[in-house]
């Protein structure tokens, strides 16, 4: 078999097989369109890039897959690595171990906590807005200078972490979360030299937090206990590394998709311009249409899902975009209904491990939405610049986009 992503066949496991890197960059769109198809073929395939895995592309087996966390273990980050050299606390945890720490973390990104936010977040989302709005020249790459930069630096607040240094952790974060490259082993080396680099960083942020604790996430954290005993300095830079990949480019790639559907959809914008009473449901809708996620597990006893048998071992992956297009779930399921209602995606995962950031991240997604649009209400993706998305976690890497000086 070829690595041409058209060579398929079926394997002994009775399942499609295909070999593909599902890391690498395609043109913008490439990575839903191919899970749809996919999906349309069969609900699971055998992957047989790198050491091989199987993937999950329905919402009937991924919702299955998530609420059975005994079997299919969240130990892992992709499927290209069944024995990770690092431990993302708490969502590489299982069992109580992660319930204890989901249990202290939880107060920290409540929709209270969130809500009592929300006058700073404003501020920083229309302080930027203003900001762009004001220069001379009427474009922008709104990945570089709005998507990563308003939901990171929140988050860089939030953790204690220096606000200043943002372009140096945005670089670590792109090697470890969207590193593309053929040779497994490579890509492997080069991120876990970045994580490495980013808990470097880390050590002395946490001696400075328990010298002098502040306001912030990390010294909360410190007062935490797992089995009676106090967290360790090793739990928490592992803690820390989790926070930081998930305050620093979630919320970005998913603004990235939602201006891009934005700019190239001048009725929705008009829509939310002329009522921006429908933004909330529009952001839900951006979450199911782009669910930027593709998370691993690794299978810790033989079972059966989707009618195909797993042994103890093997490796998983589910973009869960396959779950929030899924056409046996939500009608037109391709399509972007910015008013679509009921809307019960699973952007943000089930069962014990849904993403802890919710409430943020929907938060900090509206303001957004409603600060950019009281400045720049119309606006369009720059003619002819080729849009570059990354796999494995989907994302714009760039988004030139530009407008009529009022």
């Amino acid at each position: 078999m070829t690595r041409a992503e058209s060579d398929r066949a079926t394997g002994t496991s009775g399942c499609p097989v295909h070999n593909f890197n599902y890391t690498e960059l395609q043109k913008a769109g490439t990575w839903f369109e191919k899970y749809d198809r996919l999906r349309d073929e069969s609900p699971i395939y055998r992957n047989e890039f790198g050491p091989g895995f199987y993937t999950v592309v329905n919402h009937e087996g991924i919702l299955d897959l998530l609420q059975r966390p005994e079997t299919f273990s969240n130990s892992v980050v992709t499927p290209l690595d069944p024995n990770p050299p690092f431990k993302w606390i708490p969502e590489m945890l299982d069992g109580d171990e992660h319930f204890q720490w989901r249990r202290q973390l939880g107060p920290l990104f409540s929709p209270k906590w969130v809500q009592s936010l929300e006058p700073h977040i404003r501020q920083c989302a229309a302080d930027l807005v203003d900001e762009i709005a004001s220069r001379e020249g009427m474009q922008v790459d709104f990945m570089r200078e709005f998507a990563q930069v308003f939901p990171a630096t929140i988050f860089l607040e939030l953790m204690g972490m220096p606000v200043e240094e943002l372009d140096q952790f945005m670089e670590w974060e792109h090697a470890i979360l969207h590193g593309s490259d053929d040779d497994v082993e490579a890509h492997g080396q080069r991120q876990f030299a970045a994580m490495q680099a980013v808990m470097g960083r880390f050590v002395s942020i946490i001696a400075e937090r328990r010298a002098e604790p502040k306001d912030d996430i990390v010294s909360k954290a410190l007062q935490f206990e797992i089995d009676g005993k106090p967290v360790t300095d090793e739990d928490l830079l592992s803690f820390r590394l989790l926070m930081f990949m998930a305050g620093l480019d979630t919320v970005a790639a998913t603004l990235g998709w939602t201006f891009h559907h934005l700019a190239s959809h001048p009725e929705d914008r008009a829509r939310i311009v002329e009522d921006p009473s429908v933004i909330p449901t529009a952001v839900e809708e951006f979450l199911r249409a782009y669910a930027i996620v593709v998370p691993a597990r690794k299978v810790m006893e033989d079972t059966e899902l989707q009618g195909i048998s797993l042994k103890a071992g093997d490796m998983v992956n589910f973009p869960l975009s396959g779950a929030t297009r899924d056409e046996a779930v939500f009608e037109n399921a391709s399509e972007v209904d910015i008013e679509r209602s009921p809307n019960n995606h699973i952007a943000f995962g089930a069962g014990p491990h849904r993403c802890l950031g919710s409430h943020l991240a929907r938060r900090e997604l509206r303001i957004a939405l409603e600060e950019w649009h009281k400045r720049i209400p119309e606006y369009r993706i720059v003619p002819g610049v080729e849009l570059i998305e990354t796999g494995g976690q989907l994302g714009l890497t760039s988004l030139p986009i530009e407008w009529d000086r009022a």
